[in-house]
């Protein structure tokens, strides 16, 4: 017997409605920080990034699991897909370039979502709470760590 599109159970929980505000809740930090900078990719841009990939990564869960296929299919390109958009706001400028933490942070916010999306919450803060700490200290790292 073979399980259409009709057949999956389309319906949201509370669960659901949790992930897509601790999403909100975690772009909104990583996406701060980059407003508060004035950089390319912004609060806007990161928090939809993170609740995009929690909803690609809920969407494939759930129709892995009621089609009996792979359950990370979708979330599977959302990484091709992140990295994608993350390149566009690495630029050259001369010898200098601008717009690799940027990309860094566009990447680990669509990792952040998607590990809530698949309900690893720990996960999630434990990079989020990693990726704020090198942004704010990694300047201070490189200072103390650079050979001259």
């Amino acid at each position: 017997m073979e399980i259409g599109w009709e057949t999956i159970d389309w319906n949201w929980d509370k669960w659901d409605l949790f992930k897509a505000l601790l999403s909100l809740i975690c772009g909104f930090i990583l996406g701060l920080e980059r407003e508060m900078k004035d950089k390319a990719a912004g609060l806007r841009t990161i928090t939809i990034i993170s609740i995009g990939s929690t909803l690609f990564t809920l969407m494939s869960y759930r129709i892995g699991l009621e089609t009996g296929s792979d359950t990370t299919r979708i979330a599977s390109y959302v990484v091709s897909g992140i990295g994608f958009l993350g390149a566009g706001v690495i630029f050259k400028d001369g010898i200098s370039i601008n717009g690799l933490t940027t990309a860094s942070i566009i990447w680990v916010a669509a990792a952040i979502g998607m590990s809530i999306g698949f309900g690893l919450f720990s996960t999630a803060f434990i990079f989020l709470g990693t990726s704020l700490l090198m942004i704010h200290f990694g300047k201070w790292f490189n200072k103390i760590l650079h050979s001259k």
